[in-house]
């Protein structure tokens, strides 16, 4: 429901501003969004066979013209070749399920551990992907504002801000754990500026 007044935005905004999450710590019995990095051209066969093992898994795609010579085709390609995401608590029988998948190479890590990715940053790319026709991949950014869309097909979306005129901007996705993002284009009219989220981009 998209606010129509002063009044309605002030409660939209203040509720979806607490919407945001960080990832927090690495715990294998607490189920979390993880960057599975992939054989490319193989992400869609891993996706398959992970979700016939029951692993939810998210593998974000756009539809784009083939480069073949003979016809052209609209075709679904990964945003970010090389990676899907999976949502699982990884435990070590579950980690070992996940790398057997054929096409399957390792889940991002730090000295920690495998790295939780904030669920605002999936969530958020889902809506994009649900909602938007020219969705694009984007340069990994790590300045700019952080804002929330308040009305309109993305509410809810929280990203970073690229201004491109005083009344059209670009929102950016970040996915901080395989350094990629996307975009899209809104008015500036549908986001607040927003403080950045626990567990986002740091100085």
């Amino acid at each position: 429901m998209q606010a129509t007044d002063t009044k309605g935005t002030e409660r939209r905004e203040e509720r979806l501003i607490e919407v945001p999450e960080g990832p927090g710590l690495f715990r294998e019995d607490v189920p979390a969004w993880y960057a599975l990095y992939v054989q490319v051209n193989h992400e869609k066969k891993v996706a398959d066979i992970l979700a016939r093992k029951e692993i939810t898994c998210f593998l974000p795609l756009v539809e784009k013209w083939s480069k073949r010579r003979d016809r052209r085709l609209r075709i679904q390609v990964p945003i970010f070749p090389g990676y899907l995401f999976v949502n699982a608590a990884l435990d070590n029988h579950t980690h070992v399920e996940i790398l057997k998948v054929p096409g399957s190479v390792y889940i991002l890590k730090n000295q920690d551990g495998p790295m939780p990715i904030p669920t605002y940053q999936v969530e958020s790319l889902r809506t994009m992907l649900g909602a938007a026709k020219d969705l694009t991949v984007h340069p990994y950014l790590k300045e700019g504002d952080w804002v929330q869309v308040v009305r309109g097909p993305l509410v809810g979306c929280v990203g970073i801000l690229v201004r491109l005129n005083p009344k059209r901007g670009k929102l950016v996705i970040n996915v901080d754990v395989i350094q990629k993002a996307a975009s899209v284009e809104l008015d500036m009219e549908d986001v607040i500026r927003i403080d950045p989220p626990r567990g986002g981009l740091k100085d």
